[in-house]
């Protein structure tokens, strides 16, 4: 098999279709996994699953999308980093987060950041605040529709980036190498709290939406409630209550550096995902 295809792990999920749906609308093969769906199956925490998935691939795209704690982070990003290179892969991008640095050891992500780096291939890594897709296509889309979305963020703010944006830099840097050993930082083009969030939001749909601060542990039972595990809730709480403390307010120009174009504003966003919130969706 020519050594040619780029593999999108996470390829059904937020960044992952976007950056796919790029991919092949430039021409370049493309095949995607993840632990259901995709072209292929590939889970982070089954080895025996990563052989087929990289066969004939020259780039990779890798994230980890479980939120879980306890898990060995030896045999998930680390590992595939590591099969990846002794399969022939050349490139790989590594979706991080926001706030992991060199000396974060303790971060979930600090580890998969070094094995990228010490990989061989040639490697950018992505570091992104809060998705704004995460008002449209996950998280907290359910308690827009329902008008009050209740989160321990207090006043906190943060600079939404989106998932476009994101899709658009991972593309750039897996078909060019102008992009080798680069760490972006990506947000929006401006910081702005959950209140002015669905504000926004609700001016556009027509809807009345709220933002109510909750404490953490009222947030963690909430959640628990819900079905989420506990041990993925507190830790979904940690990252919001950082909000709160005024962790990942700044803006960065990440997608500036990449692409050569300001990062597309929430009010951007909002316009173009009004569908998402449309009457039909009611509970």
């Amino acid at each position: 098999m020519a050594m040619n295809t780029t593999l999108v792990l996470g390829g059904t999920g937020t960044t992952g279709r976007r950056i796919a749906r790029r991919l092949r609308e430039a021409g370049h093969p493309v095949r995607t996994a993840s632990r259901t769906g995709g072209d292929v199956r590939c889970a982070l925490g089954e080895p025996s699953t990563w052989a087929a998935a990289l066969d004939g691939v020259a780039g990779l795209y890798v994230l980890e999308p479980d939120l879980r704690t306890g898990l060995d982070p030896s045999v998930r990003i680390p590992g595939l980093v590591e099969a990846a290179a002794a399969a022939g892969v050349r490139r790989v991008v590594l979706l991080s987060a926001h706030g992991v640095g060199e000396a974060d050891d303790g971060r979930p992500l600090k580890g998969a950041e070094d094995a990228v780096r010490a990989s061989g291939m040639d490697w950018t890594i992505l570091r992104p605040g809060w998705f704004a897709q995460n008002f449209s296509e996950t998280f907290w889309r359910p308690a827009v529709l329902t008008g009050t979305l209740a989160l321990p963020t207090g006043d906190g703010r943060t600079a939404f980036v989106d998932a476009d944006d994101i899709a658009e830099v991972a593309a750039a840097a897996l078909t060019d190498v102008r992009h080798a050993g680069r760490i972006y930082q990506l947000t929006g083009p401006r910081s702005l709290g959950f209140a002015e969030a669905v504000e926004i939001i609700g001016k556009a749909t027509g809807r009345t939406v709220r933002h109510v601060d909750v404490t953490a542990e009222a947030f963690v039972e909430q959640q628990v409630a819900h079905g989420v595990a506990p041990d993925v809730a507190a830790r979904l709480c940690g990252l919001l209550v950082a909000v709160r403390d005024g962790l990942g307010s700044g803006v960065s120009d990440g997608v500036r550096e990449a692409l050569g174009r300001p990062a597309r504003g929430f009010e951007q966003f909002v316009a173009g995902a009004v569908g998402a919130w449309s009457e039909s969706d009611l509970p």
